[in-house]
């Protein structure tokens, strides 16, 4: 006779909940969620976001490589992580918020550059002396690349890629913007860029990190004894 297999046990719900709690966070709550938790939620979000792009700006402004090339925004995610964790909200969420911060990090520095030469730069003109890239190029890269010098015929230290187009050639000209105190590498001038501000790329990630951090907070409501959250808002 063929031998019948025994059915898998099947997880208690106590397991399942404690599980479900780990991953997502207890959100013990119901209805609206307590106010004091999603506020607590809004700020932490906002300040880690603001000090994430605040690093980077500060960095650029004042020319500290650490800040300016997004390891201080990175440190300023692990911190909002940390915070996270010490709530006790959801593994899940916190590697989220985790990744978005991180995110935002590397998206930083180029925005801060950028909204640095904004306040500060100069505009000036500049020669092209090499034209490499474009699609189909051995590198892959599908962004024209122009290494250029001043008018004293001395190198830039960093090829530019605004204003570097397919119909660039050697000996053209390349409007650039300078910081001036050196701190910010050049960059070129992109005909028709947008009039939003160097930083308003950065906007979906900042969304996303905040309301990442307000959920996980929000999540993270444990039932005191009494059977109510300590805060009486919800």
């Amino acid at each position: 006779m063929r031998r019948r297999r025994r059915p898998l046990p099947v997880p208690e719900p106590h397991l399942m909940a404690h599980l479900r709690s780990t991953v997502w966070g207890p959100a013990e709550f119901v209805g609206l969620p307590p106010r004091r938790l999603a506020v607590e939620g809004l700020l932490a979000g906002c300040a880690g976001a603001g000090a994430i792009v605040g690093t980077s700006v500060a960095g650029a402004w004042y020319g500290v490589p650490g800040l300016a090339d997004g390891e201080g925004g990175l440190v300023c995610a692990a911190a909002l992580a940390l915070y996270l964790w010490v709530v006790r909200a959801g593994q899940a969420l916190i590697g989220i918020v985790a990744v978005l911060g991180i995110c935002l990090a590397l998206q930083a520095p180029p925005a801060a550059a950028g909204l640095v030469l904004a306040e500060r730069g100069r505009v000036g003109s500049v020669v092209v002396t090499s034209v490499e890239g474009g699609p189909g190029t051995v590198s892959g890269r599908s962004r024209y690349l122009c290494s250029v010098a001043d008018g004293d015929g001395a190198p830039l230290k960093v090829r530019i890629w605004r204003g570097c187009g397919q119909t660039t050639r050697p000996g053209d000209a390349l409007a650039v913007v300078y910081d001036l105190t050196g701190r910010v590498l050049p960059r070129g001038v992109e005909p028709g860029g947008s009039d939003l501000g160097p930083l308003h790329g950065l906007g979906g990630w900042i969304a996303a990190l905040v309301a990442g951090c307000a959920v996980a907070v929000v999540r993270s409501c444990r039932l005191g004894a009494s059977g109510q959250d300590g805060a009486s808002g919800s």
